[in-house]
């Protein structure tokens, strides 16, 4: 018989989980939380929830409109040049996006980040980058999980997913129902491959090109790391205005997939999108991974935005109304296509 008195005693530090650099995580994400806050969170960091007293002063019958996403492989591209404070804003962005075409108002936010080694400075990085686009859209990051696993990731790596809660009144709820003969289509301009695309990003760009993160690349006018990074970018400031003047028939974000295999999920019965790639400028990045990833044409705009990252379908009036606005105001807006009859395609000429 063994004698278990003579074992050599292990700790939950031996097995890889290090519960002091937990505590560190903490204690720094506390701080970058907190200055997201606003008068409707009634907890702190550390609770077993987080608690938000909704406003709907004004709202005749709320609607809760909710959204889950990750930011897919760019966190590769986070791995490679050590930098962690901007997948945070495209994670967020990201989601306030999504709830964004059901005319969603964002109420707040979660995170969950997990990882095989816990390093406190890296993920008070990441969540820096998720404070920095929760204020911007002015919901509080109400709570989340930080979960150390080791075996499960390489050294270094990380995993990041967010949650999002937004409300609307049933009554103004956007879903592509008035969509009609004869709308056309407006699109904003992305700021590069948003969270989207980034496995083929990486293999035309590192795997073919052979580029190192650092390399400048003369048709991009920067790093191949910094074009790739570009942070998603956040419609929610655009658009709300918008909806607050002008009846909108449909909204697409456009994410994996690309303008097809998004915007038809917006379409209705009988109806199909015609899209003119000639009436936007496609950004010098998505050129550059066309050409050195020898990347086929119907390849490319399936995958990625191409540079149009949201779409907004409204009637001609409505349609000339908004692009005048937008324009007055400095941002960018281009006509890119109508709504006819169909079978709820999107189709690219």
């Amino acid at each position: 018989m063994t004698d278990s008195s003579k074992k050599t005693k292990i700790t939950y530090a031996d097995s890889g989980v290090d519960l002091d650099a937990g505590d560190q995580a903490v204690e720094k994400i506390k701080k970058l939380a907190a200055a997201t806050f606003n008068k409707h969170v009634l907890s702190g960091i550390g609770a077993f929830g987080g608690f938000y007293k909704p406003d709907l002063t004004g709202i005749e019958a709320p609607v809760f409109i909710s959204s889950s996403d990750g930011v897919g492989t760019k966190v590769k591209l986070a791995f490679m040049t050590d930098t962690h404070n901007t997948v945070g804003q495209d994670l967020v962005n990201h989601c306030v996006d999504d709830i964004l075409v059901h005319g969603a108002r964002a109420l707040f936010f979660l995170d969950y980040i997990a990882t095989g080694k816990l390093n406190p400075d890296t993920i008070a990085e990441i969540v820096e980058g998720l404070s920095i686009a929760c204020r911007g859209a002015g919901m509080p990051l109400l709570g989340g999980e930080t979960a150390e696993m080791p075996d499960m990731y390489q050294p270094g790596e990380y995993d990041l997913a967010g949650f999002i809660v937004g409300v609307v009144d049933e009554k103004k709820i956007i879903n592509g129902a008035t969509i009609r003969e004869g709308d056309v289509c407006l699109g904003l301009p992305s700021t590069g491959l948003h969270t989207n695309g980034f496995s083929l990003a990486r293999k035309a760009a590192f795997e073919i090109a052979g580029h190192k993160p650092d390399d400048e690349v003369y048709e991009l006018g920067t790093t191949i790391a910094a074009s790739l990074m570009a942070v998603h970018r956040c419609y929610a400031p655009i658009i709300h205005p918008l909806l607050d003047k002008y009846e909108v028939h449909g909204m697409a974000h456009i994410t994996g997939g690309g303008i097809q295999g998004n915007l038809n999920r917006v379409m209705p019965e009988g109806l199909s999108a015609r899209i003119d790639r000639s009436n936007w400028p496609v950004p010098p990045i998505f050129r550059y991974l066309e050409k050195v990833g020898n990347i086929d044409a119907e390849d490319i705009y399936r995958t990625f935005n191409m540079g149009i990252g949201y779409i907004l379908v409204t009637d001609a009036e409505n349609g000339e109304k908004i692009a005048t606005e937008l324009k007055d105001t400095g941002e960018q807006v281009y006509r890119i296509g109508t709504i006819e009859k169909g079978d709820r395609s999107v189709i690219l000429i």
